[in-house]
């Protein structure tokens, strides 16, 4: 029997690597993407990361059960894991999937389609228990069924897949709710990350992103007495020495994380095969906010790991990081050295967010104590978002008149309609190269400006600096 799916994704890479390799699942069945206004079922991929994705989520199934009132609703992901019961309580959803079960989700969204309840799910919860109109909730805190590990990725909707290798956390950052909504860490096995890459060479992929969420722990809850590597920095040294993969990137990983090791992968291959791009969570620069966010290091820690990273990759290195604003009993001082030390260092972007205290967390009391008022929050992102574009404006402009290597994505058609296609270089800057070409094409080009959004302007070349036509097509 096939049917229509439509997968919504919210949150980090790690969730969309979920959702793909759920999608992956569904089409290899025979069920075909579909909109979320004619699917036979929709999966919300949740997030619980703040309050504010929670009622995106919310409303997103609301809205799609009064657009599709016959679409059987199936929500997984973190806020399925963390209230299961409220989720299940919307109009429309059919099951709710914890990150605890979430390797059963495209079977139990399948069986729904079907009119049966999930073979696998039946045999943790009795059918018979379920009353007309009742959801399926599977969520608990064993994690036994959690790590959905991915069919193999290829170069398709996504020109630069995430192959996720790591789930889970066990950093008890004080603001987080990670630890319960995925568990402890876990890895990926070398061989099966080896044997995605191969694959994914195989197809004709040029980029892929290692992602997890915590990424930089991978390897750790591997056993001593056996073989092949237990760090992320081995582990990326085996890829790039066994497989011929072209371009290596690294998702978000942890200050702490960047060891000597993983430095070392950068100073040797930077620039060549491994992206010179380093996202490092900052969180604040504070040393006393730190401190009562539970964050394993102090601002010098991070300034030395910048330092260190900025020698091996080089200049062209694309440095992002996440700072939050308002955390509780952030004072204007402390807020401050944040900003100080925002300015010392050389970011190329910034994700910006106000905390957001959720239930559970340490940080949720601290919040009730000690709250930072709404308008001093919002006036501090203000401030922020300036020194976010500055230093966003300044990086990219440096690379004016220099030949960047990039790759061709898939080009919106608004783009598309002015001539240029979309593409991001190496180090991570998007740019609008001039002329028409299909997605997945390494290309040279030569930097010839910055849009009004941020973006590069280009021209693309041959290694030997002519100039190329621009009519390939799509």
């Amino acid at each position: 029997m096939s049917g229509s799916f439509h997968i919504e994704n919210f949150g980090c890479r790690a969730a969309r690597a979920d959702g793909e390799a759920i999608a992956e699942r569904l089409s290899a069945t025979g069920y075909f993407a579909g909109q979320s206004s004619d699917a036979d079922v929709v999966i919300v991929n949740t997030c619980s990361v703040t309050a504010e994705a929670d009622r995106e989520a919310r409303a997103f199934i609301r809205r799609t059960h009064r657009r599709n009132p016959n679409a059987r609703i199936v929500a997984t992901g973190c806020y399925a894991q963390r209230a299961p019961e409220e989720l299940a309580g919307l109009p429309g959803v059919a099951a709710v999937v914890g990150n605890s079960h979430k390797a059963l989700a495209p079977e139990i969204a399948l069986r729904l389609t079907e009119g049966r309840a999930s073979s696998a799910a039946s045999d943790l919860i009795p059918v018979s228990t379920l009353l007309p109109g009742q959801a399926l909730v599977l969520a608990d805190d064993l994690f036994a069924h959690s790590f959905l590990e991915e069919v193999q990725v290829v170069p398709g909707a996504q020109t630069r897949p995430n192959l996720k290798i790591q789930e889970g956390c066990g950093n008890r950052c004080s603001f987080c709710v990670i630890p319960w909504t995925r568990g402890g860490s876990r890895s990926l096995p070398a061989e099966s990350v080896l044997r995605q890459v191969e694959g994914f060479v195989a197809a004709g992929g040029v980029e892929l992103v290692l992602s997890g969420i915590n990424l930089g722990r991978w390897g750790r809850d591997f056993s001593s007495g056996g073989e092949g590597p237990f760090t992320l920095g081995a582990l990326v040294r085996q890829i790039l020495t066994q497989t011929d993969l072209p371009r290596l990137r690294l998702s978000s990983i942890e200050p702490m994380d960047w060891d000597d090791e993983l430095i070392g992968m950068m100073r040797e291959f930077a620039g060549r095969r491994l992206a010179r791009h380093a996202h490092l969570p900052l969180q604040s620069g504070s040393d006393a906010v730190l401190r009562r966010m539970h964050r394993r290091y102090r601002p010098w820690h991070y300034a030395e790991k910048v330092e260190a990273l900025m020698q091996a990759a080089g200049p062209e290195l694309t440095l992002g990081a996440d700072v939050m604003v308002g955390f509780p009993g952030e004072t204007d001082a402390e807020f401050e050295e944040t900003v100080t030390l925002i300015r010392a260092l050389p970011f190329g972007y910034l994700h910006l967010f106000p905390f957001s205290p959720r239930p559970g967390t340490r940080a949720w009391a601290l919040h009730a104590a000690n709250p930072v008022a709404r308008e001093t929050a919002a006036e501090r992102m203000a401030c922020l978002r300036t020194q976010a574009a500055e230093k966003m404006t300044a990086h990219r402009r440096q690379f004016a008149g220099r030949a960047l290597e990039a790759l061709t994505l898939r080009t919106p058609e608004d783009l598309r309609n002015q001539g240029r296609t979309a593409a991001l270089t190496e180090n991570f800057l998007p740019v609008e190269l001039d002329g028409f070409w299909g997605a997945n094409q390494r290309v040279s080009v030569e930097v010839t400006g910055v849009t009004r959004s941020g973006d590069l302007t280009g021209t693309e070349r041959d290694f030997s600096g002519a100039v190329q036509p621009s009519c390939a097509a799509d």
